[in-house]
């Protein structure tokens, strides 16, 4: 795993939540996270990493036909707009950087959590859930918000998160899962 540099080193480091620097070219496409010298491990996110990390195949398709974008760099529903949320729900804890003008790293976007890959999967589940909540509720359809709202209630998303990475794991040819 990638040790992040101290604060104060090169110029293409990236300040992470925790105080400490990572320099950009330590941060692989193969990367789901790293041990920090903070003490912590780090979930990374990079753009070219497919949301199917996190969600069934099934679920990403749902929701790029019910999420209408409005970038022309990102047309559909894709994993930048999966960290956008958590971003915007964990500010403190996320960072994010634009590497598109860096043509040696591989990736365009790379986000860095102050917590690790496990959590960062529950957190993402967890925010998908209350957006399709939200989503519902705007249905003016009482019985489906309710039956949703059941259903969710008996979801276990730490449950989910296990089954979920058991199953993506099976498949040892994907770097990104």
């Amino acid at each position: 795993m990638a040790q992040p540099r101290v604060p104060g080193g090169d110029d293409d480091g990236l300040e992470l939540a925790c105080g400490r620097t990572v320099a950009l070219g330590e941060l692989d496409l193969g990367m789901r996270e790293f041990d920090c010298d903070c003490g912590g491990t780090h979930a990374v996110v990079m753009d070219v990493h497919p949301p199917e990390r996190f969600l069934p195949e099934f679920l990403v398709e749902v929701l790029r036909e019910a999420i209408e974008t409005t970038s022309e760099e990102m047309p559909e529903f894709d994993t930048p707009h999966l960290l956008g949320v958590v971003l915007e729900e964990f500010p403190e804890a996320v960072v994010a950087h634009d590497a598109s003008e860096d043509a040696s790293v591989g990736y365009a976007m790379v986000w860095v959590a102050d917590f690790d890959a496990y959590r960062l999967h529950e957190v993402i589940v967890e925010l998908v859930v209350e957006l399709m909540e939200h989503a519902v509720s705007h249905a003016e359809d009482g019985e489906a918000l309710s039956r949703f709202e059941e259903e969710m209630m008996a979801f276990d998303v730490t449950a989910f998160v296990d089954q979920y990475r058991a199953e993506r794991d099976l498949d040892a040819e994907d770097p990104y899962a």
